[in-house]
């Protein structure tokens, strides 16, 4: 599971930037290179959250400002258990 983890960071940023996933890089940071505005900063971080079904605490997600930092970070909350309130069954539907 932790080596999709870049691919799938990588797809919600193209998708909620509607930007070529091949232009995103660890060092690209959102708001600068990216061009991430207020409401899809707190778009981006609502959707690693369901992505990745964590929750992400937003004084801590301030400090994430490049792709790189977020795979890490997310890596980080999978590592931790820091899961978000869905209950198993809606988290691996059969």
């Amino acid at each position: 599971m932790m080596n999709d983890v870049r691919e799938r960071v990588t797809k919600v940023v193209a998708q909620t930037l509607k930007l070529d996933g091949a232009a995103i890089s660890d060092d690209s940071r959102f708001v600068e290179d990216l061009g991430a505005e207020s409401m899809q900063s707190v778009e981006l971080i609502a959707t690693f959250e369901e992505e990745f079904d964590i929750e992400i605490d937003e004084q801590e997600a301030m400090d994430v400002k490049t792709v790189g930092k977020a795979v890490d970070f997310i890596k980080n909350q999978l590592r931790l258990g820091r899961v978000g309130k869905a209950c198993p069954a809606e988290r691996n539907p059969s």
